[in-house]
């Protein structure tokens, strides 16, 4: 049972943030024979991993971007058959919708990238995607299908990953706030001190919080959840548009964005808004988000909404994460700026930080997602 946990008087790491990012570190840095702590102040896969749509996805709007991606969509696979049903992982695959030609462009560009890299793709006429997904509008000029893709719930994952952690000996803590991050360890907000060879800040958009000066910002997203209605659609739909509306920086965007859950929900996205740290719904942004959904599928007019929520992203202006030791000390390491792949990269994230602290090769080049590209963003505050 998840809790309260007397602790150790030191550890080799110490994991703040028990979100998705932070529990795949704790398992793969335990795994790999490291005494750990993970320290949270809410529930294990409460903050952004409660909050998101759970898809692993693959991406290429850079390459170290597609990298990361590719080679934690790998470890997913790898894993699937360990998860347990409550994660519900499905390999149910993705559908980049194409309203017109430009868009089509856009994926004869993916499907060449995709071919480039051995990637398994298929690209869609308009008649492909209505026979694939017919409740979809008439009239789309095709898609790409991205067959490996896949969807989870990500809470339950965090927990699978906190049970596995503690398999191999970590401790967890939850319910209990830390109020500063040094490099000789955590300050707990009652004054208790623990002390880690290493300490991870893996908070999501609350990490420059607790390290100041870190490049990121948080961005809301609005999420809503209908009734069951299952064999309504199949795979997760995506507009191409979500390309530029992702992009933005200056101004809250919608985009279409829908995935199928296991149980027959549908669980509609996507709105960005940056530096809105409340998590109230916003029915304007909320309204421009449904009604973008209901111009690529009119048939979401029949269903039963449920539940409307918010989360908040943590981002970063290159859109990639932080991954490695901070410029403040080699004793303070970040997990963090994820964004919108904080999901799909958990597992990379956890293997690239868990290599690199023990010293151990790296599958993929940790240099892109280091904090030390920010320079001297990244300050004692």
């Amino acid at each position: 049972m998840l809790g309260y946990t007397p602790l150790s008087a030191s550890y080799d790491i110490v994991i703040v943030g028990a979100g998705i990012v932070g529990t795949a570190c704790a398992m793969e840095c335990a795994s790999g024979g490291l005494k750990v702590a993970v320290l949270e102040r809410g529930p294990v896969g409460g903050g952004a991993t409660g909050a998101c749509m759970g898809h692993i996805v693959l991406m290429d709007d850079s390459e170290a971007q597609f990298t990361l991606t590719r080679y934690s969509r790998q470890l997913w696979h790898d894993i699937s058959a360990q998860l347990p049903d409550d994660v519900e992982y499905d390999q149910a695959g993705t559908i980049w919708v194409a309203a017109d030609d430009e868009e089509m462009a856009e994926v004869r560009r993916k499907e060449r990238f995709a071919h480039e890299n051995g990637l398994r793709i298929e690209v869609l006429d308009g008649k492909e995607v209505t026979a694939a997904e017919p409740n979809l509008r008439r009239g789309l000029a095709g898609g790409l299908l991205v067959p490996d893709d896949a969807i989870i719930y990500p809470p339950c994952a965090a927990r699978f990953f906190v049970e596995e952690a503690r398999k191999h000996g970590a401790e967890v803590r939850t319910g209990d706030e830390v109020r500063e991050l040094t490099p000789e360890g955590p300050v707990m907000t009652n004054g208790t001190r623990i002390t880690a060879g290493i300490s991870v800040n893996a908070c999501g958009w609350w990490a420059p919080a607790l390290t100041p000066g870190l490049p990121i910002r948080p961005r809301k997203g609005h999420l809503v959840i209908t009734d069951r209605y299952p064999g309504f659609f199949r795979h997760e739909l995506i507009e191409l548009g979500y390309l530029k509306s992702a992009h933005s920086v200056s101004s809250d965007s919608v985009a279409f964005n829908i995935q199928p859950r296991k149980n027959g929900q549908a669980l509609i996205g996507s709105s960005r808004q940056f530096d809105i740290e409340h998590s109230r719904v916003e029915p304007l942004i909320l309204n421009r988000m449904l009604c973008r959904a209901l111009e690529y599928m009119p048939a979401l007019a029949e269903l039963s909404a449920i539940r409307t929520w918010t989360g908040q992203r943590p981002a970063t202006p290159d859109r990639l994460p932080l991954i490695g030791p901070s410029i403040i000390s080699e004793k303070l390491w970040i997990a963090s700026g994820h964004e919108g792949l904080g999901i799909t990269t958990a597992l990379g994230t956890g293997r690239l930080l868990a290599d690199m602290i023990l010293g151990r090769p790296t599958a993929i080049p940790a240099t892109p997602y280091a904090p030390s590209r920010f320079g001297e963003g990244i300050s004692h505050g």
